[in-house]
């Protein structure tokens, strides 16, 4: 990501490295000196507060700032293109998105829209608490929400909006809680010519079920949130029941385990919902 950064036809006039690793990475950062790094430590690791620590050592005479995750790399003219949309942006617009272009994006089906999962048009947050994917655009789109470790926001939305450190470790769903939120009083956007690769690492085999808990448990905090502004928690229950049933019968039809364990995950989650435990999952998934 630095060297992508380092390659750019326009270099951000900042950049904060928030880092959570074991050991640290302070070697890595020192070894850019041509780049204007600073560099923060945030250990334990935790996406919200690690966003948030980054966000409380900006520059007074930035405005604008956002987020990008160490396993991305952007095209050269990257962040000069995000910069060109915003010089032409109204003041309604809250922040931005760039356009991950290597991501596979998963086919939408009606069986999926039926149960709630899953829309044909890109960047909705359903009232299930679920969102139609985001990426691979070939022309800029308004959206209801933002993938978080891509995103460039206006200064004023940074300084009146957090992340939510309710979301703990790898934070699940806490990009599009934050997003939305700005979404209740600003445009968001993706920025189609604002194009980057994101070279994510998969799940670990052991996480799965980690994932599944996450997946019911988060998005029915997420919904919870905000169930005045059209989010239904009966809407999300009977998403939850269509996802863990898909779990279900493809681990059976295809002897996945992958699958089986975000089934098991699935349904350890709607057990804590029913008990009212409302658990802050803690762990990382990659």
């Amino acid at each position: 990501m630095l060297e992508s950064l380092a390659r750019q036809t326009k270099i951000p006039d900042q950049i904060i490295v928030v880092d959570g690793s074991a050991p640290d990475i302070r070697k890595v950062v020192d070894s850019f000196p041509e780049l204007p790094l600073e560099y923060v430590r945030v250990f334990p690791p935790s996406l919200a507060k690690q966003r948030n620590a980054g966000m409380a050592r900006i520059d007074p005479n930035i405005t604008l700032a956002g987020y990008l995750d160490d396993d991305i790399v952007l095209e050269p003219n990257a962040v000069a293109a995000i910069l060109e949309y915003w010089d032409q942006a109204d003041p309604q617009l809250g922040g931005t998105v760039f356009n991950i272009t290597n991501t596979a994006l998963p086919r939408w089906t009606w069986i999926k829209s039926l149960l709630g999962l899953d829309h044909p048009t890109p960047g909705r947050l359903l009232k299930t608490g679920c969102t139609s994917i985001l990426g691979n655009q070939d022309r800029d789109i308004e959206t209801d929400w933002l993938c978080g470790g891509a995103t460039v926001w206006r200064r004023e939305v940074i300084e009146s909006y957090g992340y939510d450190e309710w979301f703990r470790g790898t934070g699940y769903l806490e990009d599009v809680d934050y997003s939305f939120n700005v979404r209740g009083k600003y445009r968001l956007a993706l920025v189609a010519n604002a194009r980057l690769a994101h070279y994510s690492p998969p799940v670990r085999r052991d996480r799965h079920y980690l994932l599944g808990k996450w997946q019911i448990i988060n998005r029915m905090y997420l919904v919870r949130k905000y169930r005045n502004r059209g989010l239904s928690p009966a809407a999300a229950w009977g998403a939850s029941l269509g996802l863990t049933t898909l779990h279900l019968a493809t681990a059976v039809a295809k002897a996945d385990g992958i699958q089986w364990d975000q089934f098991r995950g699935n349904v350890a989650g709607m057990l804590s919902e029913l008990a009212g435990r409302n658990e802050q999952l803690e762990g990382h998934l990659k």
